[in-house]
């Protein structure tokens, strides 16, 4: 806890007393450039990796960068989302993945998970990302490229779970926000997106990377597509 009450005090003392205009502003509201979807592991810092500022970002963190499909229930990922588009009015929707994910490698190996019963319920809804791996990769590729697989499976399933609730579909249609399926690779910094054309994960370039599900015009639904 000291490190943490040291990093509080440096961050009011020296942060906030060196940028006073700029936290005022902040104060007044946000509009930040994308929702960001990642896993709650300590090793992911979403702002770290983008290198952005405060009020840029708006973030949703979670074992496993899972979105449920909607539903009856409203969580709290529904909600922020629901937030997020609706009333902050996020153009990108980034759901983040990352390699060594301990939440992917619950989903390989239910039987582990047995003293978590909330965190086996959880992950319940990245079943299809199993059932994938299960059905379509070989069970001797080894245990490291199946976790890989997973990973980058899972955050294909989350875009297709998103895409599910009405106002992500609405703002589709309407043609006010796009998509993004990425991977972060912790042991190298990358990151990876996935592209549709290619069917496969690439590495960022300088440009703008083109969305997974694009908006739309006309009010056509984009609809998520092929696997790597």
């Amino acid at each position: 806890m000291r490190k943490l009450v040291q990093g509080i005090h440096h961050h009011h003392d020296h942060i906030v007393a060196a940028r006073k205009s700029f936290f005022s502003e902040l104060a007044r509201g946000q509009a930040p450039r994308a929702l960001f979807i990642t896993c709650s592991d300590s090793r992911i810092s979403p702002n770290e990796i983008t290198q952005t500022q405060p009020g840029e970002l708006f973030v949703i963190r979670n074992a496993g960068n899972i979105v449920p499909p909607h539903g009856p229930f409203v969580g709290g990922e529904d909600a922020t989302i629901e937030y997020a588009v609706a009333a902050l009015g996020v153009p990108h929707i980034i759901i983040c993945g990352h390699t060594h994910c301990g939440a992917m490698k619950g989903v390989l190996h239910p039987e582990q998970l047995t003293p978590l019963p909330g965190v086996a319920a959880w992950l319940s809804n990245a079943e299809a990302t199993r059932r994938i791996i299960r059905e379509n990769y070989p069970a001797d590729l080894g245990e490291e490229a199946l976790l890989d697989a997973a990973i980058c499976e899972n955050v294909l399933v989350q875009i297709e779970h998103v895409q599910t609730l009405p106002v992500v579909a609405a703002a589709l249609a309407r043609g006010t926000l796009d998509l993004h399926a990425w991977v972060y690779k912790i042991e190298t910094g990358d990151v990876l997106a996935y592209d549709r054309e290619r069917g496969e994960y690439l590495p960022l370039g300088d440009d703008e990377p083109r969305p997974f599900v694009a908006r739309t015009r006309g009010g056509a639904h984009a609809t998520a597509g092929g696997r790597p």
